[in-house]
């Protein structure tokens, strides 16, 4: 095209927004993982809430979890009582905690059995489960509240960053 008409194409109103958009549809490039300069910054300095390899997988947490709502598999642990959560709490497989993958550390969650209806609110100490298709692993007295047993699918949803959180 002659650089004339390209000018006078430019100079009409009407004409430069579709230019525009289709020019940007052509410079555009397929979305790309989270590489370290595209990571969030963390809030708290806490090696628990920063990204971290485990099998091989890196998981990167949240620097936030408002508007967080999810929806998978729960599953519960309680062997473990008395070992040292991700936060360096005490594990007390009677109590009201969770482990999650990339929800921060503490973060308040309401997690709902999509079976029954039952919810419990839980706090998010701990990193895991790293088993495939799970979203989080409750304590045994948390699982209880709400009657998972196994594996169950559940709603969990934000609530808050308890005080002296983030």
């Amino acid at each position: 095209m002659p650089r004339n008409q390209l000018v006078q194409m430019l100079a009409n109103p009407g004409l430069l927004p579709a230019l525009l958009g289709l020019l940007a549809g052509c410079a555009s490039e397929p979305p790309r993982s989270p590489g370290p300069a595209q990571l969030p910054t963390y809030q708290s300095n806490a090696a628990y809430n920063k990204p971290y390899t485990v099998k091989g997988v890196t998981y990167y947490p949240l620097a936030s979890a408002n508007g967080y709502r999810e929806t998978g598999l729960a599953s519960w642990y309680g062997a473990e009582s008395g070992n040292r959560t991700a936060d360096g709490s005490r594990f007390d497989p009677q109590g009201f905690s969770a482990a999650h993958r990339t929800l921060p550390i503490p973060t308040k969650v309401r997690v709902t059995n999509l079976r029954n209806g039952r919810f419990v609110d839980v706090l998010i100490n701990d990193r895991g489960p790293f088993s495939p298709n799970r979203l989080i692993d409750l304590s045994q007295g948390a699982a209880r509240q709400i009657g998972v047993s196994g594996l169950t699918e559940v709603e969990v949803s934000y609530l808050a960053v308890p005080s002296g959180g983030e």
